[in-house]
């Protein structure tokens, strides 16, 4: 079958992206050397740099860089490919079938590299509030150092891929890595996210005092200081340290993909207001004749009447007619010469399309009048604004209260949650519809919370929250137990044994209840706003290891062979590492029926038909392919027997010529 090909199951090595993309620039740069015996492909630094002519900075030479232990680590890392997949989890979604909105369980880096291939370039507004690396935070990630292990074997275990598995709260500043640790953490994961970003996407991530200053260095390399937006300063009018000076304020570094691409941010009112429309005359702002008809606004006293030139600095001529006041409106029509600043749009305003009129910023202009010393002004509806970089977005006790009352216990399971009010003012501002938001630091799950609030006032965005389901069993503050006893109320005692206490639970549970109050609280049902999330959960490959070594094959290996999927996998299982192979959005409608007694998947109205069954027939597979399908995909011992597997592609070729056919 030659239209028929394997998928990869894992995801690309960005390192070989980048090496492919330097080839396609500069081809005679590709040489060939000798690595380890064995012939391989690579670019000759002398033939680039010729093509490129700029300077280079080598060795010894001074140089402006930001650097650290193990950072070419980082980087590899960030650019190494994985074979990790994601699983979903029906019971523990809400509303699974119709929602757009998703939960993912799992090592945010692993997570970012399977979403690389389906949101590249896709996520409009990013939020993160990253461990801040205080000594005292809490944060477990996979870390690949393979030097000084004894130093730190304190503080580390080992999780069941052989990984050092390190702790914040044990990085205290007497460690060596105390920095290093939170920078080989973060580097890999932003350059992550940057590409996912849209050309006209944002970033925001809170960060203290700690880190402020690494985390614009590593900003600044990753996304370029040309595209740092602002550093927001968010006055949290509370502070429990005792010391020299109470820290009242943590920080927001917002960054973009391109600012260039970033328009004036949002207004968060809309409200109305007023400006002057004419200047001094000057070369910048010529004199201009226009004729005012009789009937416009003109808020003067009964009577008012100005002759020849007024208005002092910013002069006004009268050409033709009188500028009298009756009514507060014009009495007969006036041409006036003065530096009018909005000529055009007077001119569609008075005797054009007054309904259809907008400034540069996309701001609606409502009317132009006369004051009453015969000015003349221009009233617009605000769309867009300027905000302040000092923020109040209200305290960290508000933000701690809503989540208390949200959870109806005593006191807040988390210690430091972001006020909603603040995600919500990022998403009103940089996002319009159907926008993606992503939180890979989720949390508290404010991110969902503010999605959804955002989207009950007039959005129509969509989330994706990112969490490692951390294990709480042996750090339950009270508040946490307070939280995890709430929601084992509504489930019976046997599914509450079943159910680990980690951030994740919180964090779900915290969704779920926060959709429900914004329902009722605007009289909605969950059909007029998107409540609900798709659980997906991190898992090694569907696929089984099935490479031996020719001594220890024995007959009984043979059979499992046959069966290259794990015996614990579902056909949904399988469907959900399709999508991500093949750039499928994991938020895409899902269906499925059957055909001639097998299970069918249809995703996204005939993108992709899936059938993970075996002994299908010539007759199920001609049903499948006269659906037409962009992608039809089968296992490897889907077919009953050879034959079947040898008619695929003819059978495809005369339904559907266009599909691609795609084995597991």
């Amino acid at each position: 079958m030659d239209k028929t090909h394997k998928l990869d199951m894992h995801t690309k090595d960005k390192s070989r992206e980048n090496f492919e993309k330097l080839k396609a620039l500069f081809p005679n740069a590709v040489t060939e050397t000798v690595k380890d015996g064995k012939i391989v492909h690579a670019i000759d630094k002398d033939i680039l740099m010729q093509e490129i002519n700029a300077e280079v900075v080598e060795g010894k030479d001074e140089r402006y860089q930001f650097t650290w232990p193990e950072k070419k680590k980082a980087v590899l890392l960030a650019n190494a490919p994985t074979t990790k997949t994601l699983r979903p989890c029906r019971d523990e979604s809400v509303n699974f079938d119709s929602t757009k909105n998703l939960y993912i369980e799992g090592d945010n880096l692993e997570v970012l590299k399977l979403l690389q291939e389906t949101y590249l370039g896709k996520v409009k507004m990013i939020y993160i509030d990253p461990p801040y690396n205080t000594g005292k935070d809490s944060f477990v990630y996979d870390d690949k150092r393979t030097t000084s292990a004894e130093e730190y074997k304190d503080m580390a275990a080992t999780d069941e891929d052989g990984n050092l598995v390190y702790d914040f709260r044990g990085n205290a500043e007497s460690n060596g890595y105390f920095h290093t640790d939170w920078l080989n953490m973060m580097y890999p994961r932003l350059r992550l996210a940057r590409d996912l970003l849209t050309d006209d996407g944002v970033i925001f991530i809170s960060i203290d005092d700690h880190e402020q200053e690494n985390l614009k260095k590593i900003c600044n390399e990753i996304f370029g200081e040309s595209n740092k937006v602002a550093t927001l300063v968010w006055d949290k009018n509370h502070s429990a340290q005792a010391g020299i000076y109470k820290v009242y304020h943590e920080y927001i570094l917002c960054y973009a993909k391109y600012k260039k691409n970033l328009s004036t941010p949002c207004s968060l009112h809309n409200d109305i207001f007023e400006a002057g429309a004419m200047k001094k005359v000057s070369g910048r702002h010529p004199a201009v004749e226009f004729t005012f008809p009789a009937g416009t606004r003109f808020e003067a006293e009964d009577g008012t009447c100005f002759e020849g030139e007024y208005g002092g600095v910013e002069k006004v001529i009268i050409k033709k007619g009188k500028m009298e006041a009756k009514n507060k409106q014009l009495v007969e029509d006036v041409t006036l010469l003065a530096g009018f600043t909005q000529a055009n749009q007077m001119r569609q305003f008075f005797y054009g399309d007054k309904e259809n009129l907008f400034d540069t910023h996309g701001q609606k202009i409502k009317e132009f009048y006369f004051s009453s010393t015969g000015k003349i002004k221009i009233v617009k509806q605000r769309s867009v604004e300027t905000p302040q970089t000092t923020c109040k977005f209200g305290s960290q006790g508000s933000a701690s209260n809503e989540l208390t009352e949200l959870f109806n216990i005593e006191d807040c399971p988390f210690s430091s949650p972001k006020p909603v009010k603040m995600i919500l003012d990022f998403i009103n501002r940089f996002t319009v519809d159907n926008d993606i938001v992503l939180d890979f630091f989720s949390g508290s799950a404010t991110t969902a919370h503010a999605v959804m609030l955002s989207n009950c006032l007039g959005k129509n965005n969509n989330f994706i929250l990112v969490q490692l389901p951390e294990d709480l069993d042996d750090m339950l503050t009270r508040a946490q137990k307070d939280a995890v006893r709430t929601i084992q109320s509504g489930i019976s005692f046997l599914d509450s044994i079943k159910k680990r206490h980690t951030i994740c639970e919180i964090g779900k549970e915290r969704i779920r209840r926060a959709g429900k109050k914004i329902l009722q609280e605007n009289s909605l049902t969950e059909n007029d706003l998107d409540i609900g999330f798709r659980v997906l959960k991190l898992d090694t490959t569907n696929m089984k290891d099935v490479y031996y070594a020719p001594a220890q094959y024995q007959r009984s290996l043979l059979d499992n062979l046959e069966n290259n999927i794990k015996e614990d996998r579902s056909p949904e299982d399988l469907l959900f590492q399709v999508l991500l192979d093949l750039g499928v959005e994991l938020s895409g409608t899902i269906a499925s029926e059957s055909i001639g007694g097998k299970t069918v998947f249809n995703v996204e109205n005939n993108y992709c038909t899936a059938c993970f069954d075996t002994d299908l027939t010539d007759t199920v597979i001609t049903e499948i392919a006269k659906k037409q399908p962009v992608y039809a995909v089968f296992r490897d011992m889907s077919f009953n027997s050879d034959s079947v597997g040898a008619n695929v592609e003819q059978i495809f070729k005369t339904y559907s010529p266009n599909t691609k056919i795609t084995v597991l």
